[in-house]
Order: C-alpha cells, then sequence, then structure tokens
C-alpha cells in the first residue's frame, strides 16, 4: 500500500489531525485488549489520519513493583505505533491515569500534584516510553502527558508538567509534547508557554447534551433530557457563538501567543437524540475548522463513536460486519 504522509508538528503549529480515541487499553477494569490493525486500516481507509491512545499506567506495570515495566504490554502499544506508520497515522500516546491522577475510578493513592514519591513515579514511566521511541518523528508521534488535569491551581500543575517534559527531553531533546487544559481539559495554562508545549482542549460543552444518561455521571439520568439543539437552559441559549465565546476563543488567544492547539476529545453519548447531536456537532467541527484546529472524537467503535454505537434512532449501514452511523462519519469527514 502506498503510506500516507502525514504534516509536521511543532509544539508552536499543530496540524489540522483528524480522527479518533481508540479505547483499548483506556483503563485495567474495563478495557484491556491489544490495538487491532483493523481499526487503523479503516480508520485511514475513511479518510482520517490521527489516534489518540489514552492509557491506564497499571496495565504494564508490575503489581509488586510500580518501578518494573511489562515488555509484553509495551510490546502492544509498540504495535500501534507500528499499525500508525503503516497507515499513515499520527498516534498520540496518553497517561489516562497516571501514577497519582485519574479522572476515573478508582481514585489513585498518591496526588501527583503533591506528592513527591508519584511525580517521580511518572517520571519514570514517561521516561522509558522517551527512550523507546526515540527518534520517532513528530509527525508521527507524540506524548500527551495527563489526562484531563483537574482540582489543581495553575501553578502546581505548571511545576509538574515542567519536571516530566524536562526529564522526556532528556531522553529526546525534540520528542512532540502535548498537555490537556486544567478544569478537565476546558482551561488553558498560558503558564506553560515557556516549556514549548502544544495544549488541547475538550468537546464536552453543554454538558447535559453530551452526557446525558451517561452511567459513569453521577446525576445523569436526573438530567432533563437534550430535545433540541441550540440547547436552552433557563435564559441561557447554547448555540455557535456562545460555545465559541465562552470556550474556544480563549484557546485562540493561547495559539496567538505561539502555543499550538487541538481537541483531544469530545463526542456525545448514546442517548442525546441523533438529530441533536449531529446539530450540535456540525457547529463544533465549523468552528474548529474556522481556527485551524484538528480533533479525535471519543471514540470509534463504540457508544459515542461512528461503529456501533447502539443508538435506538439511528438507521444504520451494515459495513464490515458493523453498524456505521453513515450521517455521522460523512459530516465528520466534510468537516
Amino acid at each position: 500500500m502506498t503510506q500516507r504522509a502525514l504534516p509536521e508538528a511543532t509544539p508552536r503549529k499543530l496540524p489540522r489531525w483528524r480522527g479518533f480515541n481508540l479505547l483499548n487499553k483506556f483503563g485495567l477494569e474495563w478495557s484491556n485488549r491489544p490495538f487491532e490493525e483493523k481499526d487503523f486500516e479503516w480508520i485511514a481507509e475513511l479518510g482520517f489520519n490521527f489516534v489518540r491512545l489514552p492509557l491506564d499506567y497499571r496495565i504494564w506495570t508490575e503489581p509488586d513493583n510500580p518501578y518494573r515495566l511489562k515488555e509484553a504490554e509495551l510490546r502492544e502499544i509498540d504495535r500501534a505505533v507500528q499499525f500508525g506508520e503503516k497507515y499513515g497515522i499520527h498516534v498520540m500516546l496518553n497517561f489516562h491515569r497516571a501514577p497519582g491522577y485519574t479522572v476515573a475510578s478508582p481514585p489513585e493513592p498518591l496526588n501527583l500534584w503533591k506528592d513527591e514519591e508519584a511525580q517521580r513515579l511518572c517520571i519514570h514511566h514517561w521516561t522509558q516510553f522517551a527512550k523507546r521511541y526515540k527518534g520517532k518523528p513528530n509527525r508521527q508521534l507524540s506524548f500527551n502527558l495527563f489526562n484531563e488535569p483537574a482540582n489543581v491551581d495553575a501553578e502546581p500543575h505548571r511545576k509538574v508538567v515542567e519536571r516530566v517534559v524536562e526529564a522526556i527531553r532528556k531522553e529526546d531533546a525534540d520528542r512532540l509534547i502535548v498537555c490537556d487544559g486544567r478544569d478537565w481539559g476546558m482551561t488553558p495554562n498560558g503558564d506553560l508557554a515557556p516549556l514549548q508545549v502544544a495544549q488541547a482542549t475538550r468537546g464536552y460543552q453543554p454538558f447535559r447534551l453530551t452526557h446525558y444518561r451517561a452511567e459513569w455521571v453521577p446525576g445523569a439520568d436526573q438530567m432533563e433530557p437534550p430535545r433540541e439543539y441550540p440547547l436552552r437552559e433557563g435564559e441561557t441559549v447554547w448555540d455557535k457563538a456562545r460555545l465559541w465565546e465562552r470556550y474556544y476563543a480563549p484557546w485562540k488567544a493561547l495559539e496567538q501567543r505561539g502555543v499550538g492547539v487541538m481537541v483531544g476529545e469530545f463526542g456525545a453519548y448514546r442517548f442525546t437524540p441523533h438529530t441533536v447531536v449531529l446539530a450540535w456537532m456540525r457547529d463544533l467541527l465549523a468552528l474548529w475548522q474556522q481556527a485551524g484546529w484538528g480533533w479525535a472524537l471519543w471514540n470509534f467503535r463504540g457508544p459515542f463513536g461512528v461503529i456501533d454505537s447502539d443508538r435506538a434512532d439511528v438507521e444504520y449501514q451494515s459495513w464490515r460486519g458493523h453498524k456505521l452511523d453513515r450521517q455521522m462519519l460523512e459530516l465528520l469527514q466534510a468537516m
């Protein structure tokens, strides 16, 4: 097959990547399976060039010694990087659960932002990845340090990021590093600009639209159904203009300071009406297209995705033995 050329990527200007999160090693308790070549093949065939791999560090960690890494598990991540090379897809490695921090359950026993041991362990894990992939071009591979830092102020966040970035660059001086915004990825951290790292935001607003009846969100089953978009909440109307002003204008201002920006995750869960999801998604994609930002849908196959999402109100197309949401796919392809 002819390999597609991937665009160059720098901390000051990220390409307009377009693709998906692949959740194969997203959580030790519920998702630890090998990455599948067919996902990369299909993503490339459908016209996309990016995957983000949310990872749980416990998957490759020996239970009796968190400084010892399981080579067999790391080789499965190697294979995903190789699939990206084969099919012309940029691979972003993300610690969805890092030593000392996660947005998922159960919580980590240590606090990455406060505990020296958590920071030392996190640095150890990231430096092992830096050694492993030293010399891989940035157009092919990037590191996304911590998923959606929350409940941490700007200064302790900066200090930890600075330590980890310094350690990675001792092993691989030019590695492209992307940092999620604070407050679950929504708040840009201008204090990171001197570190020469790019940053990533999210597309999960308004939350009642994106996470209606999400089982992992307390109270989501009590939310008022999002029956239309633009979405009204009291006197507030969530539309294209308000989404830009409230959430994305600050990120454009950060980019104008010389910091590359992308949207690391976005999507709406399967219980939100399909017509509402498509209307909302069309506005977000148009905003990001105008801004020149790349994005990654959460997920490819699954309840946010374009394949096997199990939405009750979609007329699926049979495709490669799976159920394809053709309307959502074509919207993503067009934007």
